[in-house]
């Protein structure tokens, strides 16, 4: 096989939730557990740091892997979902896996994945942990995938665990209730592991509180430490943090929601300079938050992709995350807003829908995903919230619309999904 044709393999014949949806979640550890067993343990070759939590995560994990590096650790990273390539998914200090370390890991074990029938993430999980012990890394940051007790990332006994925040998300598979979806994420936490929580809820907190102390695992809210005291936007469109311990520091990460983020990530970083794995350095720490997306190749957070017209991309995607996207689209100095705009099914898109800018002009669309919402009826839905455009079959046709209409002094914002972004940075740039 070649790469095509194993990706191929990966996303057409495994289960896959991106894909497939509720069809293609497995909960349970049984595959991944054979599957760890199979290839001798590689994850307790190297240290880890687990990360879960409804948004942030990619954020928080992407700057802890950062900020590893600048220590000069070998960093692996694993993420999910990818944009562009499946190889975004696994990286080391930056650098995706190689192709042919894909088509190989793929080729060997194919007939043993056809006849155990993993799911896509539980094979991809296997191949992240087996390239990162071949390869000899230090430490390994790892994403969940989805909730936090049933993932297969988690098998892993990490230095610190991270929840970033909790808001409804996968409630299909996580629970109605905040607090349902605050002892799924809460099952990453370990037996004597620090664990951080980023943001919380009166309900939430006490959950975390209740298995933190069942575990016995130190407990910290980056709320109450308050390592990021203030936040500004500045001129260059970044922003100026000033920090408790190494104080003001910039990040080109724009977007209001990183502010919360920022704070989550330096109180996580400040327990590992007290487990004595990360230093105190103030140079070491503002080169790596402000050059993130640069040493992880981060994208899709409040990216810039295009200037005249402005053209920003975000992958938030679901009402939490629109609580912020929705004021900082609204706070974009420009003459026309024309917004591409596109969720999948599973997401509480007539709420998010309330909150968009009635005065935009909207290109509805949809990803090329089967849990994408048709773009015909993202328009019904838009229209019955004073939303007013056309639809677009393709995402790619909804931006070249949009493009088309825009001038100079117009800001293109696209987004609503993952997918959505996937799509267009795939192409249209």
């Amino acid at each position: 096989m070649n790469y095509k044709e194993t990706t191929e393999f990966l996303f057409s014949q495994l289960p896959m939730f991106e894909r497939q949806g509720k069809d293609g979640y497995k909960s349970g550890l049984e595959n991944t557990l054979e599957l760890d067993s199979i290839y001798g343990h590689p994850h307790k070759a190297f240290k880890t740091i687990h990360v879960a939590g409804t948004n942030g995560k990619g954020t928080v994990s992407h700057s802890l892997a950062a900020l590893l590096q600048n220590n000069g650790y070998k960093v692996g990273l694993y993420t999910s979902p990818h944009l562009v390539d499946f190889r975004e998914r696994i990286r080391i200090n930056g650098e995706c896996i190689p192709e042919s370390y894909v088509v190989d890991f793929v080729e060997k074990g194919r007939e043993r994945f056809e006849e155990m029938r993993p799911s896509f993430f539980e094979l991809t999980t296997a191949m992240a942990f087996c390239y990162f012990r071949d390869q000899g890394v230090d430490f390994a940051v790892i994403e969940v995938g989805l909730g936090g007790r049933l993932d297969c990332t988690n098998i892993i006994t990490p230095e610190l665990c991270v929840i970033t925040n909790i808001s409804f998300d996968h409630t299909q598979f996580l629970g109605n209730t905040l607090s349902s979806i605050a002892k799924e994420k809460a099952g990453i936490i370990k037996r004597g592991v620090p664990v951080v929580i980023g943001e919380t809820y009166t309900e939430t907190r006490r959950v975390f509180e209740q298995v933190a102390d069942e575990m016995d695992a130190p407990i910290v809210f980056a709320e109450n430490k308050r390592e990021v005291t203030d936040a500004d936007d500045n001129i260059n469109g970044e922003i100026d943090y000033f920090t408790t311990h190494y104080g003001k520091i910039k990040s080109r990460m724009a977007g209001s929601y990183q502010k919360k983020n920022a704070n989550t990530i330096l109180t996580a970083y400040s327990v590992l300079v007290n487990l004595g794995i990360a230093s105190a350095d103030r140079d070491i720490v503002a080169d790596a938050m402000y050059n993130v997306a640069q040493m992880t190749g981060l994208r899709g957070r409040w990216q810039t992709v295009g200037t005249k017209p402005l053209v920003v991309c975000d992958t938030g995607h679901n009402v939490a995350a629109w609580l912020y996207l929705d004021p900082q689209i609204r706070a974009v100095k420009c003459k026309n807003r024309h917004i591409v705009f596109g969720m999948v099914g599973d997401k509480d898109i007539e709420t998010v829908a309330e909150m968009l800018p009635k005065e935009a002009k909207y290109y509805f669309t949809q990803a090329d995903s089967h849990r994408a919402i048709k773009s015909e009826d993202v328009k019904a839905i838009g229209e019955r919230n004073n939303l007013n455009g056309d639809a677009y079959s393709t995402v790619a046709e909804a931006y070249k619309a949009a493009l088309q209409n825009a001038g100079e002094d117009d800001f293109i914002f696209v987004g609503g999904s993952s997918y959505v972004v996937a799509d267009f940075l795939s192409n249209c740039f």
